[in-house]
């Protein structure tokens, strides 16, 4: 491609074995995923720069490196306002929306705009044994990590070198561009980064359920979210597994341009049709990928054996039990994978046991579909709410289980979304808010959870669970939500 201009159609056709000599690409953000893009891109040869409004100490570091390397950063307020002249390709960061001012440009003049999980689909290796390493995909709005995760349990128990990456935690350009290639990619993707997807075609994919999320970034529009959703499963060539509770995830395998081939594969948690998985009685089975699945089930594990027997825990089990039977993993791994399974901190953790009363920290529920789910697991809780509520509301929610609720302690800046809500649909639950004090513009954090949960102990009565599950984020108050549960931990454990 030498030093001349990139044309689109160039750019279209870049992969692992282009040259990519000549490409000038910018990368936007400097994040995990930004430094894995820019890191990459420059090790393949491309001119790269790399921008971002701010950055922490660690970032300036690799800042320096990158530089040393060849690469430009621009790390400073202002520096993705605008985009540079005869720049080829665009990657971005998932947090930038369409409409930001670079990205606008970006369109206008017709530049191609990737996330890092495209640039990785295009990087994927082949190598001299075989195709790359398939990608199983997990999507939804809540239950991606726990579900991808446990998918890499399940993987691993069956003896496959693999790895949890995207959205989870390692960047997947950085799992593509691995010297040893990986068997399988368990791949966690957020609806930014499938935004930001043209070529993707996953082995299997998963979308586990939809509900309000993340309005604010798509302008208030739950279909462009929904729609964004459903890009998993573009392509897919095996298996495109559904939640039968939730029809808009079956109209979107419905409405996919799959592979010739490819099956809908549902999981439920009632007894399961012939191509499902399921529940019957206390056991996880598969009437989906066996033989004999028009006359019988073959079972996978029981629910006593998981790690927590809460419904929408089930359910994620059953998600990546189907991805890895549709990848043709062994029944006996799918049970020694979810058996060993431990979900990361800050989802249904119980931090103590005191007085009669469970304390759970399921700070990670952070919409309201998420926080239900939660709630749906205990018989008589005291609920702690509130945060930033990012659009959300909390109707459908409190109406469901208002007959769970012994009493309510609310904080955070939206607190009275979830007050409005609860005064319509469940009058007769008490409802304690604790405001925070502040230190200089700085929120006592130790002091507003001794407090929140002094509250909740008051209402509290032997047999309730106290539940952090605020149905809201966290960035008012706390770092992020695990800040916030460590902190509801901390308390607890203070008191007991």
């Amino acid at each position: 491609m030498g030093g001349a201009a990139v044309t689109p159609t160039e750019v279209g056709a870049l992969d692992r074995h282009a040259r990519w000599e000549g490409v000038r690409a910018l990368v936007l953000g400097f994040g995990a995923s930004g430094f894995a893009a820019a890191d990459n891109l420059t090790h393949l040869g491309a001119t790269v720069t790399a921008v971002a409004d701010a950055a922490t100490p660690e970032q300036l570091e690799k800042a320096e490196l990158l530089e040393i390397l060849g690469a430009r950063v621009r790390l400073h307020e202002g520096a993705t306002a605008t985009l540079p002249e005869g720049i080829d390709v665009v990657v971005t960061s998932p947090g930038f929306r369409p409409d930001s001012p670079l990205l606008t440009q970006a369109a206008a003049r017709g530049v191609p705009v990737w996330g890092e999980v495209e640039l990785a689909w295009r990087l994927r290796d082949p190598g001299p044994d075989g195709p790359p390493a398939p990608w199983l995909v997990v999507t939804g709005t809540n239950g991606k990590t726990t579900t991808v995760r446990m998918l890499d349990a399940i993987l691993r128990a069956d003896g496959r070198r693999s790895i949890a990456v995207g959205n989870v935690g390692l960047p997947v350009v950085e799992a593509v561009m691995d010297p040893a290639p990986y068997d399988v990619l368990a791949v966690e993707l957020s609806s930014f980064q499938l935004h930001y997807t043209d070529s993707l075609s996953a082995e299997s994919a998963a979308v586990l359920n939809l509900a309000e999320d993340h309005l604010d970034w798509y302008g208030g529009s739950f279909d462009a979210y929904a729609a964004d959703k459903g890009r998993a499963y573009h392509a897919v060539h095996r298996a495109c597994v559904y939640n039968v509770a939730d029809p808009v995830t079956e109209q979107l395998v419905r409405d996919a341009d799959v592979v010739e081939g490819a099956r809908a594969v549902g999981f439920t948690l009632g007894t399961p049709g012939v191509g499902m998985v399921g529940l019957v009685e206390d056991i996880l089975v598969d009437r989906a990928f066996i033989e004999q699945r028009q006359s019988s089930a073959a079972e996978l594990v029981t629910v006593g054996e998981l790690y927590s027997p809460a419904p929408h825990f089930v359910a994620n089990a059953l998600a990546a039990a189907a991805l890895a039977r549709a990848h043709g993993v062994s029944q006996a791994a799918v049970r020694d994978g979810l058996r060993g399974f431990t979900p990361d901190a800050h989802r249904i953790a119980v931090v103590a046991q005191a007085e009669g009363i469970t304390w759970v920290d399921d700070s990670k529920a952070t919409n309201p579909h998420a926080a239900l789910s939660s709630l749906s697991a205990y018989e008589s809780v005291v609920w702690i709410a509130g945060g930033l509520a990012k659009g959300a509301r909390f109707e459908d929610l409190v109406a469901t289980a208002r007959e769970r609720l012994r009493g309510v302690v609310l904080l955070g800046r939206d607190h009275e979304v979830v007050a409005q809500a609860l005064s319509r649909h469940a009058p007769d639950v008490p409802v304690i808010l604790v405001e925070a004090r502040e230190d200089g513009g700085v929120v006592d954090v130790p002091d507003l959870m001794t407090r929140v949960v002094e509250a909740a102990a008051r209402m509290a009565a032997p047999g309730d669970t106290v539940l952090l599950a605020p149905g809201c984020a966290s960035m008012d108050q706390f770092t992020d939500y695990a800040h916030r549960g460590e902190a509801f931990a901390a308390a607890v454990q203070q008191r007991h």
